[in-house]
């Protein structure tokens, strides 16, 4: 008789912890994207990005960042959406648990006039964009 209560609770967790869809990315943002890898072509994702500067950081929108490194641009979609990243007043503050950035490193979203955190999300793979 217990095992059906289980069953039930562990089923009903479940269904909690699958990704929602992502969020449509509006018309500008996908411009950015796109201007952002013309001309190159997506490798295969890497886990981490060893070295990085916070000001080659790009915001697409909440959910996509890129960092430009030379020619090469690699995109990591978060896992998870960071609100009011693309908005002017808010910045990303990364806390790595090893050398870089790498997936599943916790991202903050803080004020930058206040330094308070609204928000939080995690980082996902580097998509590496090279030109062909």
């Amino acid at each position: 008789m217990r095992a059906i209560p289980l069953l039930l609770a562990a089923a009903a967790l479940t269904g909690c912890v699958t990704q929602p869809p992502p969020a449509t990315r509006s018309a500008e943002a996908q411009a950015e994207f796109q201007k952002l890898i013309a001309g190159k072509v997506a490798g295969r994702p890497l886990t981490c990005l060893q070295s990085y500067r916070s000001g080659e950081m790009v915001t697409i929108d909440n959910s996509t960042v890129a960092f430009k490194n030379g020619s090469t641009v690699y995109v990591n979609h978060l896992i998870g959406e960071c609100s009011g990243l693309k908005s002017g007043w808010y910045t990303l503050v990364t806390r790595s648990s090893g050398p870089g950035m790498c997936r599943g490193d916790i991202a903050d979203v803080a004020d930058v006039r206040t330094g308070m955190v609204v928000g939080s999300c995690a980082i996902g793979d580097f998509t590496p964009y090279t030109r062909t």
